[in-house]
């Protein structure tokens, strides 16, 4: 099996030193505890003592034992030699003096800390490997490095660099294969056809179907907004989605779907069956749910930024230049009011506190002082201006935006029918009313008068009643 997946340096670090351990795994790894230190105490001299100490370590950190103990960081040497009151770290040469002495530490280690050979766990390795494998679809080096931990926290001596990577790649090629063959399995002769069939280029396309397909809309507008849930239909359409895919683990799904989303066609065509179309069968179901949503992201964006902030843009400018008129007609109708008030009034002196009588006792005197100020025609006009430019009291702040809202339906009316059949759209119990209102409006678009009977008036709040009940094509 290859195992090209490891570069020199990464094959020479395996079960080797990379430098100084870090200060934490020094102190988590290379602290000597009572029991450690019990079984130091039993060698004589320094040297035995301080080759034990850096064996039973080493073991601990890397997994294997040293055949060269002084092939260790000054930084380790130095940590253990002041737990064990050695001054000299020169001693450990000496260690290496005498092989048997070595071996029969080794030998002792492996006894008293329960190290186990490889070849004792390889099997339940190679499934632990493979279940990592399945779930996580994590590369070759992620899951040698992945098994090597394993390994040591086990206190199992690793093997060679060589057997590990082999077992590796054998298992996570197996897990792929597996993968593969689990999706194309669930396709039959026909939905194989169909997936197929999105690598093919139409004739007069530049790019095939599933080019066009994974494409998602570019452009916020009525007919983009269409195109996107024609897209999401014809995805839905082929029927993948519906296929039970609950036995694939969600990130290896995700992970062949990316690779169908991003990949070239021409490069997927070269694949074998298995691997071709279980990728486009992932593909296919992401873009199933994807072409919805990217549906329901565009019509948010749509009815914000074209709709609701236009019909508010619209009607603040509405505003401005209705402003003049309105400011007009409200100074002319406050100076005939004051009249009336300074005049039909008692008149209460400040400084005497003298009430005199109003200044008319008429209607007919009081018109006449109004007059001299606004003739009658005009106050009359500047009421109607008002009436005109300003909501009645029993309106809302909002009717302005959404009576300019209304005119503005045109936009959504095209793919208001293919909005309620394509996206299944769900509601809480409070919100089924409203549900039920968006499922009915593709049938009472299409006719020409609709009565109040005919909808839900419930749901008509503030001045959308009058706005909705009021419309012309309502009778």
């Amino acid at each position: 099996m290859p195992v090209e997946f490891l570069t020199d340096e990464q094959a020479a670090a395996y079960a080797a030193f990379r430098g100084a351990p870090s200060r934490t795994e020094l102190e988590r790894f290379f602290f000597l505890d009572d029991a450690d230190r019990e079984l130091i105490e039993g060698k004589r001299r320094s040297h035995n003592r301080l080759g034990f100490a850096v064996q039973l370590t080493t073991a601990r950190y890397l997994g294997v034992f040293l055949d060269d103990a002084t092939d260790v960081p000054a930084e380790v040497v130095d940590y253990l030699a002041e737990q064990l009151d050695i001054g000299d770290v020169s001693v450990l040469k000496a260690y290496g003096e005498r092989e048997n002495t070595r071996l029969d530490h080794v030998r002792e280690l492996r006894r008293v800390l329960e190290y186990t050979e490889y070849a004792e766990v390889e099997a339940e390795l190679r499934v632990w490997v493979d279940a990592r494998a399945w779930t996580t679809g994590e590369g070759p080096k992620a899951l040698f490095d992945a098994a090597a931990g394993w390994l040591r926290e086990r206190r199992v001596l690793l093997p060679g660099v060589t057997t590990l990577a082999r077992l590796v790649a054998s298992v996570r090629e197996a897990a792929n294969q597996r993968l593969w063959d689990s999706l194309y399995g669930l396709l039959n002769t026909g939905q194989r056809a169909v997936l197929d069939s999105l690598l093919s280029v139409p004739p007069g396309a530049r790019v095939s179907e599933l080019d066009r397909l994974r494409r998602g809309p570019v452009g916020i507008s009525g007919p983009q907004m269409k195109w996107a849930l024609e897209r999401a239909e014809e995805i839905t359409d082929l029927g993948m989605g519906e296929l039970d895919v609950s036995a694939i683990p969600p990130r290896r799904l995700a992970e062949l779907s990316r690779y169908g989303v991003d990949g070239k066609a021409s490069l997927l065509r070269r694949h074998g069956d298995s691997r071709r179309l279980a990728t486009l069968l992932a593909t296919a179901v992401y873009l199933t749910t994807r072409a919805v949503d990217d549906a329901l992201d565009l019509l948010e964006v749509l009815i914000a930024t074209k709709l609701l902030a236009r019909a508010e843009r619209e009607t603040a400018k509405q505003k401005m230049k209705t402003l003049p008129r309105v400011e007009r007609a409200s100074a002319k109708l406050a100076t005939a009011f004051q009249v009336v008030f300074d005049t039909m009034s008692e008149q209460v002196d400040t400084d005497t506190g003298e009430v005199s009588p109003p200044e008319v006792e008429t209607v007919e005197a009081m018109w006449e002082r109004i007059e001299a100020v606004v003739p009658r025609q005009e106050l009359a006009a500047v009421i109607a201006a008002l009436f005109e430019l300003t909501p009645p009291l029993d309106s809302d702040a909002d009717e302005a935006w959404r009576a300019m809202l209304v005119t503005r339906f045109g936009t959504v009316r095209p793919f208001l029918k293919l909005l309620v059949q394509v996206v299944d759209f769900g509601a809480t119990p409070e919100g089924l009313p409203v549900l039920k209102a968006l499922k009915s409006l593709p049938d009472l678009m299409g006719r020409k008068k609709v009565g109040p009977a005919e909808i839900d008036t419930s749901l008509l709040v503030g001045s959308w009643r009058q706005l909705v009940l009021t419309a012309p094509h309502l009778e």
